[in-house]
């Protein structure tokens, strides 16, 4: 069973990260940013934090990153004055959309390499177990990292150029290096 749920989450990682790739320019841990702030219009720092799974400060440079690039837009919160509003610009939407669809055409093609009397029952299992995913997590949210002051550089998401972007295994060691689980090559920086 460990086997193929650790498949599934390489799996689901390998098609972000190759959904993400053809993106270019924005990382796995912005486009859960903008995922977050479109299930939660005007969310203040300290929700899109709790929906990242990371820590205020490293999520208020994050939203900054955001805001430079067009795709977030930051202003007063409505209901406090010591608060602010995150919000996606129409961009961020484009942006969202577009990895949303790349996503689904890759899902959607292996799930047409089932046979065809097989694809319903395959999806409502998916769908009992994303449910029970987001039961597990309260609220569907990732656990927020505690805030210890320091300022480890870079994003919480820094392994992904050991992702391999054929099966999404991350690799063993720093490529160069060959993927375990299919053999693909996958070049240094």
């Amino acid at each position: 069973m460990d086997e193929v749920l650790v498949e599934l989450a390489r799996t689901v990682v390998g098609v972000s990260t190759r959904a993400a790739g053809q993106l270019g320019g924005v990382s796995l841990v912005q486009l859960r940013a903008l995922t977050v702030l479109h299930e939660r219009p005007d969310a203040p720092l300290a929700d899109l934090a709790q929906g990242v799974g990371g820590s205020v400060s490293t999520t208020s440079r994050l939203v900054d990153r955001l805001v430079a690039a067009g795709l977030v837009d930051r202003r007063p919160s409505p209901t406090s004055r010591r608060s602010v509003s995150l919000r996606l610009t129409p961009a961020g939407e484009d942006v969202l959309a577009r990895y949303d669809r790349l996503r689904l055409a890759e899902l959607r093609a292996a799930l047409g390499e089932l046979p065809a009397g097989r694809r319903d029952a395959v999806l409502a299992a998916i769908g009992e177990f994303t449910a029970a995913a987001g039961a597990v997590r309260p609220g569907a949210r990732p656990a927020v990292v505690p805030d210890d002051g320091r300022d480890e550089g870079g994003e919480s998401a820094c392994f992904l150029h050991r992702v391999c972007p054929v099966c999404g295994r991350v690799a063993d060691e720093e490529p160069p290096t060959v993927c375990a689980g299919c053999g693909a090559e996958l070049e240094g920086a």
